[in-house]
């Protein structure tokens, strides 16, 4: 099951209690006190582990708690330490403050080690309150109190491209084809109920992560529809891909606006990433529709090609989207950085979306 938000109590450990003790030993006239120290309390740690992926594991485990420290104990033995709790969490996992919001801390890569609540000390034991004037002290210290924070726990997948687009437009089909995600697909909407992760690689040594979120529709800003619970997952990514249905009722014009204002009303920063446009389900309506929708989109969105003809995406896509569209458009952040007709179906126009989609990923690495 997938877990992307969970609220717990965290508690560090007790210190253990100081000991109250006399040296008692044949042929030692009045031994005087040696009591030991309590041992101190566990710390809380939390760690960023990539076998993780979800925080379902946390769902029944309202309070989590480390080891106290153990008493102290005589001839000035001090008490063991209580064990640290390691609280294992995915990549992408945010630890924020119930009461005040705040975000503590941000647990983005894999080892990443952040201490979180420091356990009590323990008590001193008697030894240490003899003088001259109380040569038998018959007091130690407790063990200090641990600390309790009530958190929350949001995971925020990692990924550099997400994909934004509405119900059934072919999200899914897509990252399976160019990665190893496998999520469920099939012909009715809502088929994503979860978000999923697809590794899609560029040879032998580079590759990019891509992000799959059920669908968005009108108002999903609002709290319709299921995309708005997950839009956060992409909310890390700076590049979107927004996937339009070239074979959909609803006009182009009107679901690149309805994405884009719904993805702006969530977040500021996720509404100014950089984005490009990929017109899907190319294999079942014809060429001739499909150059004059694109046609017309393009004129929409103000966009030329640069020599100022009339540019034949059946012929010229391939050398499009292969070449930077700083060159072809001039690049503008308020407008895509490419747009492409693609088949996840028939692999049409797939090979190339890939290198395009690297080279702006790549760009945002720099």
């Amino acid at each position: 099951m997938f877990t992307d938000s969970v609220e717990l109590s965290v508690s560090s450990g007790k210190g253990g209690q100081g000991c109250v003790a006399f040296r008692r030993e044949k042929f030692v006239l009045n031994g005087g006190p040696n009591g030991g120290d309590g041992g101190k309390g566990g710390d809380i740690w939390f760690k960023c582990d990539n076998n993780t992926h979800t925080l379902s594991h946390f769902q029944r485990r309202m309070h989590i708690k480390a080891d106290n420290g153990k008493p102290g104990e005589g001839s000035n033995c001090t008490g063991k330490s209580g064990a640290k709790k390691v609280v294992i969490v995915p990549p992408g996992t945010q630890i924020v403050d119930q009461e005040s919001g705040e975000v503590l801390f941000d647990m983005l890569k894999d080892g990443q080690e952040e201490k979180f609540l420091q356990g009590g000390k323990g008590g001193l034991g008697n030894t240490h309150f003899k003088s001259p004037t109380n040569q038998r002290p018959t007091y130690a210290q407790p063990g200090e109190k641990g600390e309790t924070k009530n958190i929350k726990l949001d995971l925020k997948l990692i990924a550099d491209v997400g994909l934004v687009g509405f119900p059934n437009v072919g999200k899914s089909t897509l990252i399976s084809t160019v990665s190893n995600a496998r999520p469920e697909i099939a012909n009715y909407e809502f088929t994503t109920l979860t978000p999923k992760l697809g590794q899609v690689n560029i040879g032998d040594y580079e590759s990019f992560v891509m992000a799959d979120i059920p669908g968005i529709i009108g108002g999903a800003h609002e709290g319709k529809g299921l995309g708005i619970q997950f839009l956060r997952h992409i909310e890390r990514t700076k590049t979107l891909l927004f996937m339009i249905d070239l074979a959909s009722y609803r006009d182009l014009k009107a679901q690149i606006e309805t994405l884009k204002n719904e993805v702006a009303s969530f977040s500021d920063k996720l509404g100014s990433s950089r984005y490009a446009i990929a017109l899907t389900r190319t294999d079942i309506i014809p060429q001739n529709e499909i150059n004059e929708k694109v046609a017309e989109f393009i004129k929409m969105l103000e966009l030329e090609p640069s020599n100022g003809s009339e540019f034949d995406f059946d012929k010229d896509l391939s050398y499009f989207i292969q070449e930077s569209a700083d060159e072809t458009f001039g690049y503008d952040r308020e407008k895509p950085y490419f747009i492409v007709p693609i088949s996840s179906a028939i692999s049409k126009n797939i090979e190339p979306l890939k290198y395009a989609l690297f080279n702006l990923v790549h760009q945002t690495r720099l």
